[in-house]
């Protein structure tokens, strides 16, 4: 082949990708909807059948691994290692306000602030196992809201990008190896790893969790608007008024990811921050402010006591089904993300400490997420227990976009708050959606910054695939999210390694970075 003609094909690549990991994700996306098309409750079914043998099988096996990812995370962290800094930058690019919305926006996204008003109530209506309260008691609350602390606090944050952030960036930064998936095992398999076929197996097998894991918020979403558009304002519950949404929703995720992390990203995240603390100001100024103080001390203390006992809880010890649609769910719904997120927070954390990437991802943003759990979910429980609303049906039947709009319309401003939060949820799924698009493109042509086009294309596959599952009804998008069980096997076996090889690379780059050996001579200095 003359010269020019390989080097124009070697662009085209570069900007399209590696062709084998487009053809396995985007023949999943087809696939899944073929079948659902030609036999959906066959579908369902299936999913549902390795849904359930998965969480019985290795739900323990999730839940150490997210546990150690945390325990050696604070290591790391704590250890003269954490003093190194990430891409070899004297400063960082992005500034720590920002960085942090980032960071919150994206991990947090859809997912936390969709469950965050309903799950804590489900909770107090229903006691978790770890706990023998009396349920919808005021002995209950401190037991509901540490549970849901239990999901969505250290454990879960760890495994978003930590271990895995400091292994990527060390190889990327230091080593020249591309942000995607696969590099993650370099430590272990080497070369053989960067240029096979089963490298792009590895990636497309995260790329297709995250893809599991996003488009079922973003259909949900959907819904959810939809919903709170009908009892707010009289709208259309219908396939038409969630296309729309759909639609708009698109639109902004997709512009903000052609953009790119230094302006769409960024601009979206720090706006999302900005309201989401203007209603927490509303609701602990104008809400039940007593109340929510003393249950997000009592509920964060239990949560540090009984840590151990509900992380390790398995179907031995707890009903086997509440295990399945919570801890397990949750946990393996993380492990899914892990990959794809840990690629965005080695970016975004340019020029930061090991300790501060660390600890902002795996202390401050679950604290921060439980201080929202407990604004929402706690002024639930608090309407709940006065017997303002009553949501202990919907939520025995998993409406939580119910949950989340009537305790939206219970709170101080009545409906004008509940459009507030519809319009967070709404760009708390669009920043997952922009940076996911991003991440996809990262992860398909090999480089931190991809093609405008290819961030588009994924933007553009996830909202369709949501569209066409939402005419199918709601029912394949909760297919969808429990087949981000099943993925989380084979991208488990993906993250495994950093629980060695993360400590390793952060010890490589303090020795680079000349830390490691200066801590020492002034330790061995100050003894003599």
């Amino acid at each position: 082949m003359p010269q020019n003609d390989q080097t124009a094909k070697t662009g085209l690549m570069s900007r399209l990708g590696d062709p084998l990991v487009l053809l396995l994700t985007i023949g999943f996306i087809v696939a899944f909807v073929g079948l659902s098309l030609y036999d959906i409750q066959g579908v369902a079914d299936g999913i549902a059948s390795g849904f359930a043998w998965t969480a019985a099988t290795l739900g323990t096996y999730f839940q150490l691994l997210l546990l150690l990812t945390f325990l050696v995370g604070m290591g790391v962290a704590i250890s003269p290692a954490g003093h190194a800094r990430v891409g070899n930058l004297d400063s960082p690019q992005i500034s720590t306000f920002k960085w942090l919305s980032m960071i919150m926006c994206t991990l947090l996204a859809g997912g936390g602030v969709f469950f965050a008003a309903g799950e804590p109530i489900y909770h107090f209506v229903v006691t978790p196992p770890a706990f023998d309260t009396e349920a919808g008691t005021p002995e209950a609350v401190a037991g509901a809201l540490a549970q849901s602390f239990m999901h969505w606090g250290f454990l879960a944050w760890a495994v978003l990008g930590t271990l895995t952030a400091v292994v990527l960036a060390h190889a990327h930064y230091v080593k020249g190896q591309p942000l995607q998936p696969r590099t993650l095992l370099y430590p272990v398999l080497g070369e053989r790893i960067m240029k096979g076929w089963f490298g792009s197996v590895v990636d497309a097998c995260c790329v297709i969790a995250v893809v599991a894991g996003t488009v079922g918020p973003i259909g949900f979403l959907a819904t959810q608007v939809s919903f709170g558009l009908h009892e707010l304002f009289g709208a259309s519950e219908g396939f038409g008024t969630q296309l729309m949404i759909l639609l708009a929703l698109a639109v902004v995720y997709v512009t903000s990811a052609m953009t790119g992390i230094h302006k769409g990203i960024q601009i979206l995240s720090r706006f999302n921050v900005f309201l989401a603390l203007a209603i927490a100001a509303v609701i602990f100024v104008f809400g039940p402010t007593l109340f929510l103080t003393n249950a997000f001390t009592q509920g964060f203390g239990e949560y540090l006591t009984s840590f151990f006992a509900m992380a390790t809880m398995t179907s031995e010890t707890a009903p086997a089904w509440w295990m399945q649609w919570w801890t397990v769910f949750f946990f393996a719904w993380f492990i899914g993300y892990g990959p794809l997120m840990a690629i965005f927070v080695a970016r975004i954390s340019r020029g930061r400490s090991i300790r501060q990437m660390i600890l902002a991802v795996a202390v401050m943003a679950p604290i921060a997420t439980a201080m929202w759990f407990t604004l929402l979910g706690g002024s639930g429980i608090h309407y709940q227990l006065t017997g303002v609303i009553d949501l202990t049906e919907a939520l025995n039947n998993f409406q939580f976009d119910v949950a989340t709009l009537t305790v939206a319309q219970a709170l101080p401003g009545g409906g004008l708050m509940a459009m507030a939060i519809l319009v967070l949820t709404s760009i708390f799924v669009a920043t997952t959606g922009d940076s996911m698009s991003y991440a996809i493109a990262v992860v398909c042509t090999g480089h931190d910054d991809p093609n405008r086009l290819v961030r588009a294309f994924w933007g553009i596959a996830m909202a369709i695939m949501a569209g066409i599952l939402l005419y199918m009804g709601a029912g394949q998008i909760s297919a969808l999210q429990q087949f981000i069980v099943i993925t989380a096997i084979p991208v488990s076996l993906v993250l495994l390694p950093s629980l060695w090889t993360g400590p390793r690379a952060a010890y490589a780059m303090a020795r680079e970075q000349g830390l490691v050996a200066e801590r020492n001579a002034k330790a061995s200095a100050a003894k003599h």
